[in-house]
C-alpha cells in the first residue's frame, strides 16, 4: 500500500509539470528544450526516494518564470511592431510636408538648399562645402558665427552649382565637424521588407526615418 501511494504521488507530480509544460509548448525551441529537460528530471525521480519538496517547488518556479519571460518577450515584440506601424502611419500623413533630416549628402536641383548646423563654440569663419563625385568643390562662406544654431540657404544659380548629387560638410577655423541638417519636401514613404522605414526627400533622396530631426509642416502658398 505504501509503495502504491508513493507511486501515485510520483505520477501526480509528473502530471503537474506536464500541465505546466503544455502551457509554454508554443514558445519556441529554447523554451521547449528547457521544459523537456526539467520535466524529464521530475518524472525520473525514484518514487521511494522523492526529491526534496523545496527542490520540486523551485523547479516549478523556474518553469513558471520561463513562461513569464516568454510571454513578456512576445508582448514586447508585439508592442514594437505596433509602434512601428503607428510611426509609418504618422509619416505617411506627412507626405507633402517639409522635413529636416541629418545627412552627409544632398541632391541639388533648381530650388535653394535650406539647412542648419550647431556650433559648440564660436568661429571667425564657417563655410558650407559641397563636393561632387568628380571632386569639384563649391565653398559657401557664412562669415563669423557664434556658438549655437547656424542656418543657411544656398541658391544653386547664384553660386553656379550644377544639378546633381553632392557630399556636404561644414568647415570652420575652430576645427569643428558639426552634423548637417537639411530641409526638404517629403515625397513618399517606403516600408522596407527588413522592417525599416525609408523617406524620399526632394533635396536629399532616400534616407532612413531615424535621421529625422524635425517636421515643419506644409508650405503656405500666397494667392
Amino acid at each position: 500500500m505504501q509503495t502504491q501511494l508513493l507511486t501515485t504521488g510520483a505520477q501526480g507530480a509528473a502530471e503537474t509539470p506536464d500541465a505546466a509544460a503544455a502551457a509554454i509548448a508554443g514558445n519556441g525551441a529554447p523554451s521547449q528544450l528547457f521544459t523537456t529537460l526539467l520535466v524529464a528530471q521530475i518524472k525520473n525521480q525514484n518514487p521511494l526516494e522523492p526529491a526534496d519538496p523545496s527542490e520540486f517547488v523551485g523547479q516549478l518556479t523556474q518553469l513558471s518564470q520561463m513562461e513569464a519571460l516568454q510571454k513578456l518577450a512576445s508582448q514586447s515584440a508585439g508592442n514594437a511592431s505596433l509602434l512601428e506601424n503607428l510611426q509609418q502611419l504618422a509619416l505617411g500623413a506627412q507626405v507633402g510636408s517639409q522635413v529636416s533630416v541629418r545627412t552627409d549628402s544632398v541632391s541639388i536641383g533648381e530650388q535653394p538648399l535650406v539647412g542648419r548646423f550647431t556650433l559648440e563654440s564660436g568661429t571667425s569663419q564657417a563655410s558650407v562645402v559641397l563636393s561632387s563625385a568628380t571632386g569639384q568643390q563649391h565653398r559657401i562662406d557664412l562669415g563669423p558665427q557664434a556658438a549655437g544654431d547656424v542656418g543657411f540657404e544656398i541658391d544653386p544659380a547664384r553660386y553656379g552649382i550644377a544639378p546633381g548629387r553632392y557630399a556636404i560638410r561644414i568647415d570652420s577655423d575652430a576645427r569643428q565637424a558639426p552634423e548637417v541638417e537639411v530641409s526638404g519636401e517629403l515625397l513618399n514613404v517606403k516600408f522596407s521588407s527588413t522592417g525599416g522605414t525609408l523617406l524620399q526627400l526632394d533635396t536629399i533622396g532616400e534616407v532612413a526615418a531615424t535621421s529625422i530631426t524635425g517636421l515643419q509642416g506644409r508650405r503656405t502658398t500666397s494667392r
